[in-house]
């Protein structure tokens, strides 16, 4: 009966050490990609700063191109280059504001999906600890019961 306990208590080491190597691994496998995230962010965002600065050039350049043959060209204005030009401000302000608007409701959405995460590390800690509650309550219970046989 004494071989029997120490086999169990060492089959008990043993499956708690595995576990917790395979959690520490685990933690290693996700700090390995926490590492790298700064870096992928900052990649990103150089992309998408030589995006925007590549796509005002196109912009520059193809307006610059037909400024010029324009004015080679000699094309007279007409009574409602005014009213264009006017309704062209109009539609870009709509566009920034929307934009913008668009833009709050991303960050919205971010910071909710956020929140979200942090209340359900919560509540994953929650059911965790009524989970590890219940094994033991069962495990003391079977235990008591299987002392009564053994008497």
């Amino acid at each position: 009966m004494v071989i029997e306990m120490v086999e169990t208590k060492s089959t008990k080491e043993e499956r708690t050490d595995a576990i917790d190597a395979v959690r520490d691994n685990f933690i290693r496998t996700v700090d390995e990609v926490a590492k790298v995230q700064p870096q992928y962010l900052q990649s990103i965002s150089n992309l998408q700063l030589d995006y925007i600065q590549t796509t005002k050039n196109m912009i520059q350049t193809a307006f610059s191109a037909q400024k010029q043959v324009a004015s080679t060209v000699n094309i007279p204005s007409t009574p409602y280059t005014d009213l264009y030009a006017r309704q062209a401000s109009e539609m870009t302000n709509n566009a920034v504001r929307a934009i913008g608007i668009n833009n709050q409701l991303t960050i919205n959405a971010l910071d909710a999906a956020r929140e979200n995460l942090k209340i359900y590390n919560r509540t994953v800690d929650a059911v965790t600890d009524f989970g590890t509650n219940v094994a033991k309550a069962w495990t003391a219970f079977y235990t008591q019961s299987q002392q009564q046989f053994v008497r």
